[in-house]
């Protein structure tokens, strides 16, 4: 379903898709934030080129809350006692820092993009999170002194116990930024071509091959600013990462709203911004995250609906989509060369739904490993790091997920009539000794798909709130029809005739 956001993209250029093979300095994939603001870093000083399979900005680029910031949830005490104090200080700086370039670069580039300056705030409606808000304002101004400030009151008009302000952080209209930087990057000598797939990507003597649509990029440099790696191996990202799916609705609420942008600290996870409209103030609500292709979904939809009905009675839902993004196993994204045995391969990936403001970051610490510029703030987020992995429990559940689901094939599953399947309902079921995933639409038409992501062989889930077919190993998403619409799968689902 279509953003709030992505109603602006009307407004704007399309690019054309590669139409003759092409070389180059350095080769983008991807063309969301984090790969537009790589180009944009490195465009100013060599020739660049950005390869997108959709639109730019077409996926969590355009449809994630707005929210430049810093304060990552209840991030530091974590990253103090999983990292140290160092790392956790470092950590705040560059994302800091990263809120000063957005800025600098909006005005620098004139773009229109709403930027606007507010407080940042998390908030708790329990007695029990008090003194996680306490300690985490604590941590942040051994930090930072003055960044913080622990409030007992706030505007946001629900009943809550306490909350955390960070101030001078940000929000901006994600799209409009995005193309901002795409004209950016044209002005600078770069180039971008919209649906145009990367299929491989190889190393022939000292250059990468890049096969993409029936043509092929030469460049010395490859940055994979996909939200999920293409590329699976040796990378092993598969191992590292989940993916986590939101829900997403804007509401006119028929009166003033509040400024500041808040996230809960309970989980499931709400998080409230204001969008200015000509005359007019939107609620976008985002929240009630879950682990994508785990078994049936929430309704997150009506439950953002309850609460908003509960604070606004009038307010009418204008949009609603949903968002996906990667999650490290330590919550720290993946930044840098994309193995020690591929030089001049670079990754971006891992942002844990602050990719804004981190897709900032990644443009600066790739530019400056491609042109051999000191960031010392690259070793954060090392990409080929050997850390402990501090969620254990998740990768275990991972390795479980893709295991059983590869088992499972193997195997017949209890027999259910195709009969029993209701319109506008997708499951699994068995035919002639067959798996077979189908799903009937409105009129009773039967879509039926081998229900084995095309990726690395895990068993699919509907998710009959989406109408989607999704993976639960690494969060590849597929149309109903088996049609592949989110990496990092990128071949389609066998089909059923």
């Amino acid at each position: 379903m279509k953003s709030y956001w992505e109603e602006d993209r009307k407004k704007y250029k399309k690019w054309e898709s590669i139409n003759n093979d092409i070389k180059t300095d350095i080769c983008i994939i991807g063309g969301g934030l984090a790969g537009l603001s790589t180009a944009y870093y490195t465009g100013l000083r060599t020739d660049v080129i950005v390869l997108e399979k959709d639109r730019i900005c077409n996926s969590t680029s355009g449809k994630n809350t707005g929210k430049v910031t810093s304060q990552h949830g209840l991030f530091y005490d974590y990253l103090l006692n999983s990292q140290g104090e160092e790392y956790a200080r470092d950590y705040l700086n560059i994302n800091e820092n990263a809120i000063n370039e957005i800025e600098r670069i909006i005005y620098k580039e004139n773009i229109d993009c709403d930027f606007t300056k507010e407080s940042s705030y998390v908030f708790t409606s329990q007695e029990k999170e008090i003194e996680k808000l306490k300690n985490e304002n604590k941590v942040v101004n051994l930090l930072q002194i003055g960044i913080s400030n622990y409030k007992e009151n706030i505007e946001l008009p629900i009943t809550i116990k306490g909350a955390i302000e960070f101030k001078n952080q940000a929000k901006i209209h994600p799209i409009k930024y995005g193309y901002g930087l795409a004209k950016a990057i044209e002005k600078n000598g770069g180039k971008i071509f919209e649906n145009s797939q990367v299929k491989n990507v190889r190393k022939e003597e000292n250059k990468y091959v890049i096969d993409v649509n029936d043509k092929k990029v030469i460049a010395n440099y490859v940055v994979i600013a996909t939200r999920y790696p293409i590329i699976s191996f040796p990378g092993y990202y598969f191992l590292k990462m989940y993916q986590s799916t939101s829900y997403a609705m804007v509401f006119d609420c028929k009166e003033q709203l509040f400024k500041g942008m808040y996230i809960s600290a309970e989980v499931p996870t709400i998080s409230f911004r204001v969008i200015k409209e000509r005359n007019k103030e939107l609620l976008l609500v985002v929240g009630y995250d879950y682990k994508t292709g785990t078994a049936e979904a929430e309704d997150g939809y009506q439950n953002i609906t309850n609460i908003v009905k509960n604070i606004y009675p009038n307010a009418e839902c204008l949009y609603k989509w949903t968002a996906e993004d990667c999650i490290s196993l330590d919550k720290i994204p993946y930044i840098g060369e994309y193995s020690n045995t591929m030089e001049n391969l670079y990754i971006e990936t891992g942002f844990n739904k602050w990719g804004i403001t981190l897709s900032n970051v990644a443009g600066q610490i790739i530019s400056d490993k491609i042109f051999n510029k000191e960031n010392r703030f690259e070793n954060i987020f090392k990409s080929t790091r050997l850390r402990p992995v501090k969620n254990k429990d998740e990768l275990l559940n991972m390795v479980k997920e893709a295991g059983k689901s590869i088992i499972l094939s193997k195997f017949k599953i209890p027999e259910e009539k195709l009969e029993k399947i209701k319109n506008d309902e997708g499951k699994i079921i068995n035919i002639n000794d067959k798996k077979v995933g189908v799903y009937k639409d409105k009129e009773g038409k039967v879509y039926a798909v081998k229900p084995i992501c095309t990726h690395l062989g895990c068993e699919l889930y509907f998710n009959n709130i989406e109408k989607i077919w999704e993976c639960p190993c690494h969060g590849s998403k597929f149309n109903y029809d088996g049609t592949s619409i989110e990496v990092p799968s990128n071949k389609n689902l066998e089909k059923f005739e």
